[in-house]
């Protein structure tokens, strides 16, 4: 499947895929200019192991989506300012917010931007997002109902690369690729901004005292917790679902795919913000 452009200033999922499975595959594509029309987009085959880790994602959130909107997101909601606090937002700025949910970093950083594309697997979210941004009146948001994997975008054609609570889904070498896509989508001294969280298996002090807050969180609970606990002991030690790597991993990993200034805060437990620049030409 293939992206064009379109006219609208919101461009709703629904459109986007429809124009997207009527474009040739091999079309060379024109990179935006600053504030011009909508990004550019297409997508890329997935290998049987990401569609079907993508097709399990999407049954998931599907599932999830108004309840995370209302309670789950909460959350995060100082992760969500630091990220938008990191974000460096000159006039003209082109962005995408790879994982974008229902809105929580788009709708905020929209207004900052000349245009923000807003991509995510789950439908039910996007279309939640875009309810949301015509309410709000906000009209520089373009949406894509696409894994983050199987996104492409021109070379050079964005400022500012974002993404909160999404990357720890995938795996490693998935991880790899998106960050040296990225890396290629940014115009010189663009901006990396990722929010997730970063912790390893317990191996270090640091971790161990995470996850060990965590767990006596939860046991407080009662029967719920202790359910929280057994069903999160399997999905987070075999990294079944959730994929999450330490800081030290994920700097590492920011600078082999070729950003410099990596810097990283922890904001809460976990939770970190890692900004990161392509360097300037």
């Amino acid at each position: 499947m293939d992206g064009t452009t379109a006219r609208n200033p919101i461009i709703p999922a629904a459109t986007e895929r429809a124009r997207a499975q009527a474009s040739p595959g091999d079309t060379a594509l024109e990179a935006p200019g600053r504030g011009s029309g909508p990004i550019t987009t297409r997508s890329r085959r997935l290998s049987l192991r990401q569609a079907l880790s993508v097709n399990r994602e999407r049954l998931v959130w599907g599932r999830r989506t108004a309840s995370w909107d209302t309670e789950g997101s909460q959350g995060l909601t100082s992760i969500v300012q630091a990220v938008l606090d990191r974000c460096h937002t000159p006039p003209g700025t082109l962005a995408v917010d790879l994982g974008c949910g229902s809105g929580q970093v788009t709708l905020p950083l929209a207004p900052r931007c000349a245009r923000v594309l807003a991509v995510d697997v789950n439908g039910p979210a996007v279309t939640m997002l875009e309810g949301k941004a015509h309410k709000a009146g906000v009209a520089n948001i373009q949406t894509m109902t696409e894994s983050i994997q199987s996104l492409e975008l021109e070379r050079s054609s964005l400022d500012l690369v974002v993404t909160n609570y999404a990357l720890h889904h995938l795996s490693n070498a998935d991880k790899r690729a998106v960050l040296a896509e990225a890396h290629g989508w940014l115009r010189p001294g663009g901006q990396l901004v990722i929010g997730d969280m970063m912790l390893g298996r317990g191996a270090t002090s640091g971790d161990g005292a995470i996850i060990a807050a965590k767990v006596r969180a939860m046991v407080v609970r009662g029967p719920a917790g202790w359910w929280r606990i057994a069903k999160n002991l399997w999905r987070f030690a075999l990294r079944v679902k959730e994929k999450p790597l330490p800081v030290g991993a994920w700097e590492r990993l920011v600078a082999a795919a070729g950003f410099e200034s990596v810097r990283t805060t922890r904001i809460v437990q976990e939770g970190c913000v890692l900004s990161a620049r392509k360097p300037a030409a």
